[in-house]
């Protein structure tokens, strides 16, 4: 096996996806790694899931920071396809090492999710080398993902805290199911409009189906 075939092997990539060059320079302390399709490969609608019939529309540049080679950053870049859906109009298709709209393997936004278990942002911004925005938008996206996914059919009690976060009256205001003891969402401030925020949110995952819930407020309200 070659170097670009074992590269393909250890990246876990399947037809009809492989590694097809690679750059490795110790000066920049960094290994870059071209992917590209088969000829002749055939996707699917990233909406509908319907394999087209037609070869792919056009393809688009895209590159993803990938977990360290060694101590070496690591760099995936491939022409991702677009094809022509007769339901769906032109969709870009979803590669298998990274979610749509980020800049990170799925590998590494794992790394991510493990280290601020542990860590600052901050500090795994400095580890990873990477900007602390870029790691709080990983963040942002798998806990909107697990609020979404979270049942609150039976949320019924109300607590509601106020806390400083630093210096200079800089306030969050959470909100928890105190049944459950659970958080279920967090504004900033402390006025009303982080209730008004608090409550379009249950709006918005059809949690609101009365006109009247008992509330519990626990250290401190939202003036």
């Amino acid at each position: 096996m070659d170097e670009l075939g074992l590269f393909s092997q250890a990246l876990g990539l399947s037809k009809p996806w492989q590694v097809v060059d690679l750059k490795f320079s110790k000066e920049e302390g960094r290994l870059d790694l071209w992917l590209d399709f088969e000829k002749g490969a055939k996707f699917s609608c990233p909406y509908c899931q319907k394999t087209q019939e037609d070869e792919v529309h056009d393809a688009l540049e895209r590159t993803w920071r990938h977990l360290n080679f060694l101590q070496y950053e690591t760099y995936l870049h491939t022409r991702v396809p677009r094809v022509r859906c007769g339901s769906c109009g032109v969709k870009q298709v979803e590669v298998p090492w990274a979610r749509p709209g980020s800049g990170f393997t799925l590998l590494f936004e794992l790394l991510v999710l493990s280290l601020c278990r542990e860590m600052s942002v901050a500090a795994v911004a400095e580890l990873t080398s990477e900007h602390a925005n870029r790691l709080w938008r990983i963040l942002k996206h798998y806990v909107e993902r697990a609020r979404r996914a979270v049942d609150l059919s039976g949320f019924h009690q109300l607590g509601i805290d106020e806390f400083s976060i630093r210096k200079g009256h800089v306030y969050m205001t959470s909100f928890g199911d105190l049944e459950a003891s659970r958080v279920i969402f967090l504004g900033e401030g402390r006025k009303k409009g982080v209730v008004k925020a608090f409550i379009q949110n249950l709006r918005s995952r059809g949690a609101i189906q009365a006109r009247s819930m008992s509330c519990a407020v626990t250290c401190g309200t939202p003036t």
